[in-house]
């Protein structure tokens, strides 16, 4: 939890600046559209997980509906591969993409937290989280401005307070009960950072000096070795472990997922007055939504605590591996679509 911390870290980094900078692909009402095909993503996945939760017998100590919160995240780093291969690298269906997912990963993983807490809820110990933001925040974080002197400077932007207030403000989330995979989110937020946007995951960050970037690019390297021990650890699959679970969960994020994406930005655009980004079809859209029904690394993270162990645990884990397939299908419709 402590090193998939630093993953959430990298890619929370990257929603928090489409929303806060100036022409960032979420502010204003750039936001409307992703934000709606998330929402309908999570209602369709949940809908029919909870439908195929009734009709089909799971594990005796499962209570009704229990693991529903397991579809709603997505797979960031594997529906970004899929996607850059298919629209290519800078397409703007590709940043819808990655924006509907990341926020997938992020606030699916902080409802699974809240829903199944490891080990209860213990809310008072986020105090310690608050007093390390804030300590960052007023001791570091705010001298940098337009007019701070070379000194503030200089101490706005040394990196060691970050990384000492995020590592308090985990332990605190660790200690309340969350997931310890969301503990550095806070840090983002009191991080001095660029003024505008350059996209999501653009390599013009690279020659960017503030302290938010520069911590997430100097973690790009480990956060390969990071996914893949992660990979390595919870990537395993019991092939006769398929059961009840690994059809509702292939029913979740297969049908209940994309039909939702679709549906939420389709109300979006029609009801809600929200047009889809330049250079997005309606194609695309479809492509997208399949694209979506990818899961692996946040669920795989949430398994443990939304299902009981044993089998129903096993056959979810060999439905979220089945579930990458969509790949493959994605593919495939995109190819469709491009002759039709």
């Amino acid at each position: 939890e402590g090193l998939m911390a630093l993953f959430l870290f990298f890619v929370g980094k990257e929603l928090w600046e489409a929303v806060r900078l100036k022409r960032g692909a979420l502010s204003g009402r750039r936001g409307g559209l992703p934000l709606a095909a998330m929402l309908g993503g999570w209602i369709g996945a949940v809908l029919v997980w909870l439908i195929c939760g009734a009709l089909f017998e799971t594990a005796v100590e499962a209570g009704t509906g229990a693991g529903w919160p397991l579809p709603l995240g997505s797979d960031v780093v594997l529906c970004y591969l899929v996607g850059r291969m298919i629209f290519g690298n800078g397409h703007p269906a590709l940043h819808l993409l990655l924006l509907i997912t990341i926020a997938n990963d992020i606030f699916g993983l902080i409802v699974v937290g809240l829903a199944y807490p490891a080990s209860g809820l213990r809310l008072i110990w986020l105090g310690l989280t608050v007093v390390a933001i804030a300590a960052v925040w007023f001791g570091f974080g705010r001298l940098a401005r337009a007019n701070a002197s070379e000194r503030d400077h200089r101490r706005a932007f040394a990196l060691w307070p970050y990384v000492l207030g995020g590592g308090v403000s985990w332990l605190g989330v660790v200690l309340a009960g969350l997931p310890g995979a969301l503990g550095l989110l806070p840090l983002v937020l009191v991080m001095p950072h660029a003024d505008r946007a350059f996209g999501l995951f653009a390599e013009a960050e690279e020659f960017l000096h503030d302290p938010l970037n520069r911590l997430a690019h100097l973690l790009v390297k480990p956060l390969a070795v990071v996914l893949f021990l992660f990979g390595l650890t919870q990537g395993g699959v019991d092939f006769l472990a398929f059961g009840p679970t690994t059809g509702t969960v292939l029913a979740a994020l297969w049908l209940g997922k994309p039909a939702g994406v679709l549906l939420g930005a389709w109300g979006a655009a029609r009801l809600l007055g929200f047009g889809l980004p330049q250079g997005v079809r309606p194609g695309d859209l479809v492509v997208i939504a399949v694209i979506c029904g990818m899961g692996f690394t946040v669920p795989v993270l949430a398994l443990d605590s939304a299902l009981p162990g044993g089998s129903m645990a096993e056959a979810a884990r060999m439905g979220l591996v089945l579930s990458l397939l969509a790949g493959f299908a994605a593919f495939v419709i995109a190819r469709f679509l491009r002759r039709a």
